[in-house]
């Protein structure tokens, strides 16, 4: 069983056992939480529910593993025969979460 979910505004798919980064929550490690913003619902037999623009009644718990920073970004700028150059990084805040059930 398979779902589409709507995490911190974001669209993610998901199943049981699966463990993904969202972007940062501000719950604490171990903590359980539940997403009920559940868009679409596909099963092992292929059917397939499509909520309007949510399914009722469909909620997935999941638990916060980790808070980390994605991979760095570089952001260059230059403005040629100026002599302008500026370098910066970028790191995203993530948290990574196990989904643990999906309830119809």
């Amino acid at each position: 069983m398979y779902a589409i979910v709507e995490i911190a505004g974001k669209q993610f798919k998901v199943s049981k056992k699966q463990k993904l980064y969202t972007p940062k929550l501000q719950n604490e490690v171990g903590d359980a939480l539940t997403f009920d913003k559940v868009l679409l619902l596909g099963d092992e037999q292929g059917a397939i529910a499509v909520g309007k623009p949510m399914l009722d009644g469909v909620t997935i718990t999941a638990k916060v593993l980790d808070h980390t920073k994605g991979d760095k970004v570089i952001v260059f700028k230059k403005k040629r025969r100026k002599g302008y150059r500026v370098k910066r990084g970028h790191r995203q805040d993530h948290t990574q979460i196990i989904i643990e059930d999906i309830v119809k």
